[in-house]
């Protein structure tokens, strides 16, 4: 019985000993906060490799933060990583890995995942265009090679401020002029304070007209960008960040932006192209719904889509200017009460004058935008042009049936109908027989009954001299003499004469000469 109890007190020795030294060397390597057992651990992977095993993933986040600071602190600028950590549970009891071997594995992952080396960068934004710099400096002479442009005395400066409108990283565009720019109460230059006073006084003085031209400072008065600039700290990659000469030549490229011109009075199709700096065939163009062709009519206050060279840094500014130049006398207009507004006639012919002045004008770009004339010495009087014009307001014209599918439009045709003219003088809209036709406009019924190619056919003569007409009618509702208001039922629509089909064709004559009645249609 002894032997045994010995024996047992061996083997339990060797038990023991044999699991002290199990955990001995399993414990060997790690550190000290990593020898606790855990029955739950997870796996870390980034960007599909795996970097080690922590006892929660809310562990991982400090371990993150390092080694991204670690990569960081060996590349120039800031790195931008495309890394999201991804866990994954494991089942059973074990150790986690050490904070340390977890920053190194995971900055060597990371390495893989890094997108672009940041650098830091001022963009500035203008509207929808865009551009990177690398410094505050070289958006400042950004700006300044735009103001410089039109004011190339440098008596302006453009500098940064904080925007109070927006958070602390984004700036704006203040100009400022010189100091040693600033001029004397005969320049005008809007001020504040005591100089304005000052200034206000001398000019209420001596007001412009009785000052000499000599008096005045001529130049810039005032310069500024047209459209808010927003400059903002940040970072951009490499490949974004421009040099200053490219950011300035792309600033400052022109390019086509839509405008809108309003027809004034005496405006004429070839004048406005002139004046806008657009040949007429691309008006036309770009006025489909306006304009057929360079002979359509055009009408006081109408909107024409047109097209300017504007850059997207774009500068407004206003100069002091003296002149020596013709100028017309503003034309003497003479109502007629008895005219129609379309009509009008020229008594008198005008004749340019010469004179000498001080304006202020204002620009955008390089586009004279207003001119106001200070002073002003006429050397030789202008004359003036004089016109009659009439003052009733002419009958509109409307669509002569409801509905209908237009078929066939002014102008040139290809193989018409046999006995059909190939340039069609009027416009077309199928519909069925017995549809009611009603007069375009008020007026005189001058013709009503068969017509050879219209078949049956009414003419109506309206008060402003035109004519409209009405063709291949199944039935006439009026006859000659008659007067009718617009919208009246004149007829019913057919397919007499020579036709392919029923339908309406009508026709608006102006001067005895057909025109296109779309042009005319309200």
């Amino acid at each position: 019985m002894i032997r045994g109890a010995v024996k047992t007190i061996k083997w339990n020795l060797v038990k023991w000993s044999l699991l002290t030294i199990f955990v001995s060397i399993l414990f060997m390597d790690r550190p000290a906060e990593a020898v606790t057992v855990h029955r739950d651990l997870w796996t870390v992977t980034i960007g599909g490799c795996e970097v080690g095993t922590v006892a929660d993933p809310a562990d991982f986040a400090p371990v993150l933060r390092q080694a991204r600071r670690a990569l960081a602190a060996e590349n120039e600028g800031m790195v931008f990583l495309k890394a999201e950590p991804e866990y994954s549970h494991i089942e059973g009891t074990g150790f986690p890995d050490g904070e340390e071997v977890l920053k190194d594995r995971t900055k060597e992952t990371l390495k893989a995942c890094v997108i672009t080396d940041l650098q830091p960068s001022y963009a500035v934004k203008i509207g929808d265009f865009l551009v990177y710099l690398s410094s505050a400096e070289e958006v400042r002479q950004l700006l300044q090679a735009a103001l410089d442009k039109y004011e190339p005395e440098g008596n302006f400066r453009v500098g940064l401020v904080r925007d109070a409108d927006r958070t602390l990283r984004t700036l704006t565009s203040r100009v400022e002029k010189r100091e040693e720019a600033v001029t004397t109460a005969s320049s005008l230059l809007p001020a504040s304070g005591v100089s304005a006073e000052i200034m206000a006084e001398k000019a209420a003085e001596i007001p412009a007209e009785q000052m000499d031209f000599g008096d005045f400072d001529l130049g810039v008065l005032d310069i500024d960008f047209s459209r808010r600039v927003e400059v903002t700290e940040g970072y951009a990659g490499s490949s974004q960040i421009l040099s200053l000469e490219t950011a300035v030549a792309e600033a400052t490229l022109e390019e086509a932006v839509p405008d809108i011109y309003v027809v004034q009075p005496g405006d004429t199709l070839s004048q406005i192209a002139e004046k806008v700096n657009i040949p007429m065939d691309r008006l036309v163009e770009l006025n489909p719904e306006k304009l057929e062709s360079t002979a359509s009519v055009i009408r006081v206050d109408d909107r024409l889509t047109i097209t300017v060279p504007e850059p997207a840094l774009s500068v407004e500014w206003a100069d002091l200017e003296y002149a020596e130049e013709t100028y017309d006398a503003d034309i003497v207009y003479v109502d007629r009460d008895d005219w129609y507004t379309t009509k009008t006639n020229v008594i008198r012919q005008p004749s340019a004058g010469f004179r000498r002045v001080i304006a202020e004008s204002y620009y955008l770009n390089d586009r004279l935008q207003g001119r106001e004339i200070l002073k002003e010495e006429v050397v030789m009087e202008a004359i003036a042009k004089i016109v009659e014009r009439g003052t009733i307001i002419p009958p509109t014209y409307i669509k002569p049936i409801s509905g209908g599918r237009f078929s066939s439009g002014f102008g040139k045709r290809v193989s018409p109908t046999k006995g059909a003219s190939t340039y069609h003088k009027g416009v077309d809209w199928a519909t069925p027989t017995g549809t009611t036709v009603f007069a375009s406009s008020g007026g005189t019924v001058s013709k009503a009954g068969w017509g050879n190619g219209y078949g049956y056919v009414v003419y109506i003569d309206h008060p402003d001299g035109r004519q409209t007409r009405y063709g291949h009618l199944s039935r006439i509702l009026v006859s000659v003499g008659d007067k009718v208001s617009q919208g009246q039922t004149i007829a019913l629509s057919g397919s007499t004469g020579v036709s392919t089909g029923p339908h309406i064709h009508f026709e608006i004559l102006i001067d005895g000469k057909q025109v296109n009645p779309l042009n005319y249609l309200d």
